[in-house]
């Protein structure tokens, strides 16, 4: 029977571990004399870190992919990196230290402090676009394909990438924080990087969860009628 027990052990304090960094993260830098702040978002498989102007929401840069921890390390294979494009597809791995709620990569001299831990938000988790209506028509999307646009969150954080996995172009970001609360879903935005005169507006949308899809409708940033459906997405 032990030899049983010892591997389903050592699978379940891995998947312990992992949850451990589920939810956001922040940290703050200093350059050229602007205060920054570092944002990172784990979800279940996913992950997206972004730096931006704490005073202003001015966008500086973004980056994220998949991510796993084994024991102490963790290892991260680039989907996106506006920085270092040429990263996008290779797989990197840092010894970390998750202290109560502190976390640490150890080459580094940096310490992200907890934001939350997956809630309480309900949509926690990372989702890409898989289909919108059109005249009352539904029009899937492949989701398989290279070019994504995907929504991560935590319990009180969101952010969309819109990118290419095949070309490592980067098409845009935003992000900060949102509720949902009794069918509405609001967002805060506190970065956008195709216009920063988009930061400070809140946008509240309908949502809905059906067979487990994400059903997202109401009036985008700029002011035209959107339905958006979201998908979980598989590790």
């Amino acid at each position: 029977m032990k030899k049983y027990l010892l591997p389903f052990a050592i699978i379940f304090s891995i998947s312990l571990q992992a949850q451990s960094l589920i939810g956001a993260w922040e940290a703050s830098t200093v350059k050229g004399g602007k205060q920054l702040r570092n944002v990172v978002i784990f979800a279940d498989g996913y992950q997206a870190a972004t730096n931006y102007d704490a005073e202003t929401g001015a966008f500086v840069s973004t980056n994220g992919g998949t991510w796993q921890l084994d024991g102490n390390t963790l290892t991260e294979t680039v989907e996106f990196d506006t920085k270092n494009p040429e990263r996008v597809g290779s797989t990197s791995s840092f010894e970390i230290t998750v202290d109560n709620d502190e976390l640490r990569i150890n080459d580094m001299d940096m310490v992200w402090k907890r934001i939350d831990d997956g809630t309480p938000g309900e949509l926690a988790g990372a989702w890409l676009i898989s289909g919108r209506k059109r005249n009352g028509e539904i029009q899937k999307r492949n989701t398989g394909r290279p070019r994504k646009t995907m929504k991560i969150l935590s319990g009180t954080r969101f952010q969309w990438i819109a990118y290419n996995t095949e070309t490592k172009e980067f098409m845009g970001s935003g992000g900060g924080t949102y509720t949902t609360k009794e069918g509405k879903y609001t967002e805060n935005i506190e970065f956008f990087s195709r216009d920063d005169s988009r930061v400070g507006a809140s946008l509240q949308f309908d949502y809905e969860l059906k067979d487990g899809d994400w059903h997202h409708s109401g009036l985008s940033s700029k002011g035209q009628p959107i339905y958006e459906i979201w998908s979980i997405r598989k590790k």
